[in-house]
């Protein structure tokens, strides 16, 4: 085991606050913990500076990591509500000030010796990753990557490869494994973020790694782009909530001049994409994107619209407790009267959330997929 992470108990003081609740989901994973296990020898030998940490889901990978030997570990977590949970976890367990929240880019593994990274859904977000530490951190660096073994594929391996001499996995341990990658490679440049150009939607669309759907345009946004013209129609300021990529904020731009549009994401990479997106199209100057959880720096009842293509899984589980933060926050931000509009899939009961709050809610569009709902504030 970790030397002095089991020992104090420190993982089982961790909490998933500010984070969604529910029964299935837990503030500790296996995969934290095999992570930490694989990597105990070298952070007990690690100097100042030497570690640094990605995508730690609510402080289990870094607050372990200190209590294992490391000091001012670097960290990057493209969720905002996982440093929130980080901040609060430290202070929980007397280790705040131990750390730094960096971005994704050289900074973070400036020569590093050891980097931990929560496995990250898509491919291009651990291309991006690969790009990231293969090019910055120490030349002797080793990159542990773990995550579900049911979500990990020989591609993950491949993408190690472009920037990694040596790349091997561990023996799974409670449906866990880790992927070891040692040996950077020389002359590895960075790919983000990537360019779409969508004809049919007059949209380019710029995403980095780790942003939903990736240069694609899903089919749930594309249900809210259908019936975009029906939308709020004396509106002044609209707000694309939790924003991904940014195509719904900039569509709404380039379709309504008189529109002020934010768009606001707790995703770094969406963010960063979204500012990317806008700029690919003409409009940066007219669609501010803003990084917060849940609209949190938006004033009350100040919005005539919102529109809004929730997440409905975290992780493995399929919950409503993130889209129904949402539908609070839409309802906190927009004035009376004013419109949410929202796509989600046909199976999940999100009306009586929509009515109960923000307001009355009709069905105004739907298909064997999803459903385009409009709810009006009281």
């Amino acid at each position: 085991m970790v030397t002095g992470v089991a020992d104090l108990g420190l993982l089982e003081q961790l909490r998933r606050e500010p984070d969604v609740e529910a029964p299935e989901l837990v503030a500790v994973d296996a995969t934290d913990r095999l992570l930490l296990d694989e990597a105990a020898g070298l952070l007990a030998a690690a100097g100042p500076g030497a570690v640094a940490v990605v995508d730690d889901s609510h402080g289990a990978l870094t607050l372990g990591a200190v209590a294992a030997g490391a000091r001012d570990v670097r960290v990057h977590q493209d969720l905002l509500v996982g440093e929130l949970a980080l901040a609060r976890n430290a202070e929980r367990t007397g280790l705040t000030g131990t750390y730094r929240s960096l971005p994704l880019g050289p900074g973070l593994a400036d020569g590093a010796r050891l980097v931990l990274a929560k496995a990250p859904k898509s491919l291009d977000a651990l291309r991006e990753l690969t790009e990231v530490v293969a090019s910055s951190a120490a030349p002797d660096v080793t990159l542990l990557v773990g995550g579900r073994v049911k979500h990990m594929t020989h591609a993950m391996n491949d993408v190690l490869r472009l920037g990694f001499s040596d790349v091997h996995a561990t023996l799974a341990r409670q449906k866990s494994r880790v992927l070891v990658a040692r040996g950077p490679r020389p002359g590895v440049a960075s790919s983000s973020p990537r360019r779409q150009a969508h004809p049919d939607l007059g949209l380019t669309v710029c995403a980095h790694g780790a942003a939903f759907a990736g240069t694609r345009v899903d089919a749930g946004t594309r249900a809210l782009l259908a019936v975009l013209p029906r939308m709020a129609p004396d509106a002044r300021t609209a707000l694309d909530l939790g924003c991904g990529t940014g195509v719904l904020a900039t569509a709404l731009a380039l379709a309504r001049p008189e529109l002020t549009v934010l768009a606001g994401d707790q995703s770094a990479a969406a963010v960063a994409s979204a500012v990317e997106t806008a700029a690919a199209n003409g409009v940066a100057e007219r669609v501010r994107v803003v990084r917060d959880d849940a609209a949190s720096s938006i004033p009350d009842a100040s919005v005539d619209l919102v529109v809004c293509n929730p997440p409905f899984h975290l992780g493995a589980a399929v919950v409503t407790g993130a889209a129904d933060r949402l539908f609070a926050a839409a309802g906190r931000v927009l004035r009376r009267g004013g419109e949410l509009w929202c796509v989600y899939n046909n199976r999940l009961p999100h009306r009586a959330a929509l009515r109960r709050l923000v307001g009355p809610t009709q069905v105004a569009a739907s298909d064997r997929h999803f459903t385009v709902t409009v709810s009006t504030r009281r």
